[in-house]
């Protein structure tokens, strides 16, 4: 069914003069163009890295402890200089001389160290996952790529995650420690069974699904929440995929095994204990900021987590005295997730290969910083980069249900020949988008196809070639994403998928269509979408609601199917709602679904 024109209207009376539009993110810690004085290479785009000299092996600087089998990797294609226990003032010395450079988590490699390579510092490789240690946004600016080792812990640490999960049932390092006083408390330590009791986990990337096959080997009833995990592979190791809240609902054991994001941090509080069946057992051997450590202890005291089982910690180590560590009902061990011997060797073959391959010029699937862009590619695309990643979270964060998202298709419309449009970093950009919100992964142009992959998530793109001037490289951009249910119904299309479309004016991006929905609102800060009656007043009646939750308008846009039908209202907004007032907004007896998304 056609859509009449959106009407845009502009809500100058609803803002706060206080009160600034959020800024656009910036792509400078993404695809950003060396301004180094240091090394002003020509404008090219830069995917692979190749060894500096032809003449010689690269060397390769190893700082930190390193499995055999690892170097030995390196010592068939380098020089290996294996230096441990460097100062900083020392590693920059040293540095100059040295095309790569091999740290664990024990060495920061900062701007200093980048700088002080003279440009000869081609790659740095992270003996594990975590890259916290690196600066990232110097290694981009002064071309150097970043690699870690994400894949080789997977087993170790599954096998601590059931560890800590058998041990806590069983009471094992309590009635361990009480032995050792000179204790023989055995009616104390009486445990629990695993047999037939349901373990959620949350999070089924590697490590959550070798926790589910193992917890499967020992009797338990598996679930799982991940909004990537496809149902299809879960359901050939027998697990059900749910929402989380129904996972939090039906666990007697839940492991959790999710990155830390901004969508995680402290997803584990005093509102989601309260949805939790009474008595329930927690292992974590993921990230420690999952969990409000402070509510996580009074879940304890209260009886609503009976026990927890913990291998990592917000602050590592924890202080002394540490209330949760020293809770008779906590078992705790020292982040010990992949600290195993074969792990250890694992690791360092993984990043032994990665090192050597972009030391002779492959593409590294490990890399986790931005490759470099052309400053003229990077300024006639920056608007749609923006818009492209911004579509792409929208999008996922429409998706409901634990079906997953497996299948998206992207669709551009420009006057240009395909030739001369280069879609790989809008390509990138979208991924980035649907992948970042609930992943650790870092998605550029040198990792969006490889990390897409992984999660089983199929992207396709097309192409519409249109009539007119080729002078703007893009009409319009569109998303979709299908055999997903959705929190907001009227975003599915009439062919049954998720999707957005957008457009950039003035140089802005903006959303411009949703479902079949034409709506047109600045995609800046974050953006309230209602499906309403259309009547008068509609505008006015959100508008006074947000205003005096002193929450700042920047655009409302309205589109509708026919005058006194159906229409959504897109509303951008600078901040987050408080719950009462998106409460209030969806009690309107008109407006019949809404949900508000975060840029």
């Amino acid at each position: 069914m056609a859509t009449s024109a959106p009407h845009a209207l502009r809500t100058p009376f609803l803002r706060n003069p206080t009160l600034s539009l959020s800024s656009k993110p910036t792509l400078s810690s993404v695809f950003p163009v060396s301004l180094s004085s240091r090394r002003r290479a020509s404008p090219r785009l830069v995917v692979v890295l190749s060894a500096a000299r032809l003449d010689a092996k690269p060397t390769v600087l190893v700082a930190e402890k390193l499995g055999e089998a690892g170097l030995d990797l390196l010592k068939e294609f380098a020089n290996v200089d294996c230096s441990y226990n460097l100062s900083p003032e020392e590693l920059c010395t040293k540095i100059s001389l040295c095309d790569a450079l091999i740290v664990r988590s024990g060495t920061k490699v900062s701007r200093e160290v980048f700088e002080s390579s003279g440009g000869r510092l081609k790659v740095v490789g992270r003996a594990g996952v975590g890259i916290d240690n690196v600066d990232l946004g110097a290694a981009t600016e002064f071309g150097c790529l970043v690699v870690n080792a994400p894949t080789a812990n997977t087993v170790a640490a599954a096998e601590h995650g059931i560890a800590l999960l058998t041990a806590m049932a069983r009471n094992v390092a309590q009635a361990d420690a009480s032995v050792k006083a000179g204790k023989w408390q055995r009616n104390k330590y009486v445990g629990v069974s695993l047999v037939g009791k349901t373990l959620a986990v949350m999070g089924f990337g590697k490590v959550g699904s070798e926790v589910a096959r193992r917890a499967k080997g020992l009797g338990m009833h598996v679930i799982a929440h991940d909004p990537y995990a496809p149902a299809d592979r879960a359901r050939a190791i027998g697990v059900e995929l749910v929402s989380f809240d129904e996972a939090l609902a039906s666990a007697d054991f839940i492991s959790l095994h999710m990155p830390l994001t901004p969508a995680t941090s402290k997803v584990l509080n005093d509102e989601t204990f309260a949805k939790m069946k009474k008595g329930v057992r927690i292992v974590n051997v993921a990230r420690g900021g999952v969990i409000d450590e402070d509510a996580l202890v009074r879940a304890l005291d209260g009886g609503i987590v009976a026990q927890a089982a913990l291998d990592v910690f917000t602050v590592e180590p924890p202080p002394q005295g540490n209330t949760l560590v020293l809770h008779e009902r906590v078992t705790a061990t020292p982040h010990l997730g992949a600290s195993t011997m074969e792990a250890q060797e694992g690791v360092a073959v993984e990043i032994a290969e990665a090192v050597v391959g972009a030391l002779k010029g492959e593409l590294a699937a490990t890399a986790v910083n931005a490759p470099m862009v052309p400053a003229e590619v990077l300024t006639e695309l920056k608007p749609y980069v923006v818009l492209a990643e911004k579509l792409g979270r929208l999008a996922v964060q429409l998706v409901a249900g634990g079906s997953g998202v497996k299948t998206v298709k992207v669709s551009y419309a420009s006057a240009r020949a395909p030739d001369d449009l280069d879609t790989r970093l809008l390509r990138a950009m979208i991924t980035k988008g649907l992948i970042e919100p609930i992943s650790d992964v870092f998605v550029n142009l040198v990792n969006a196809d490889f990390t897409a992959k992984q999660r089983g998530l199929r992207i396709t793109e097309e192409r519409t070639v249109l009539d007119g001037s080729p002078e703007s490289p893009l009409d319009s951009i569109q998303v979709q994403i299908a055999n997903v249910e959705s929190k907001f119904a009227s975003a599915i299309s009439e062919s049954g998928e998720i999707t957005v479309e957008g457009r950039v004016k003035d140089g802005v991006p903006h959303l411009t269509k949703v479902g079949s929905f034409e709506v047109d609102v600045s995609l800046e800060g974050s953006i309230i979408l209602c499906r309403q009656v259309d009547q008068p007043g509609m505008i006015g009646t959100v508008g006074s609601i947000l205003g005096e939750e002193n929450v700042n308008v920047s655009f409302m846009s309205v589109g509708r199917i026919a005058p006194r039908k159906q229409a959504v209202m897109a509303i951008g907004v600078d901040d987050q709602p408080s719950k009462p007032a998106l409460k209030r907004i969806g009690d309107v007896p008109a407006i019949e679904e809404f949900v508000f998304l975060k840029l």
